[in-house]
């Protein structure tokens, strides 16, 4: 399978794709429609090698260096290039429902607010 999303990446060359057709091998269900896939789906196979290196490591530029053979100027620079790729990418806040209720518990939000971020 790896080798097939590695393809898919060459051949889109960092052109924005939609996927139209999701298949469920073990329960053999076909799903068709439009589905916009994550931002990290969108980048090259090795730039997303390369991100999950970095998370796996922790974000240790020392360990990308030695994982990669290349000196930190590189790393930076890959890291940079990548962000900008990603610079659509909204972070929104996903609250825990336990977290939730226990900051109600705790008066820090409304009843109100806890049940918008519960139904989120």
């Amino acid at each position: 399978m790896t080798a097939e999303w590695h393809t898919l990446t060459d051949l889109t060359r960092d052109k924005r794709f939609v996927v139209t057709s999701v298949r469920l091998e073990q329960d053999g269900i076909d799903i068709s429609g439009e589905f916009e896939l994550p931002p990290l789906a969108g980048l090259r196979y090795e730039d997303q090698v390369f991100v999950g290196e970095f998370v796996r490591c922790h974000g240790s530029i020392k360990h990308m260096e030695k994982a990669f053979g290349v000196s930190y100027p590189t790393i930076k620079n890959r890291l940079n290039r990548i962000a900008e790729q990603l610079t659509s990418v909204t972070v929104e806040q996903v609250f825990a429902r336990d977290e939730v209720l226990d900051q109600l518990e705790r008066g820090e939000i409304t009843a109100d607010e806890a049940a918008l971020r519960l139904r989120r």
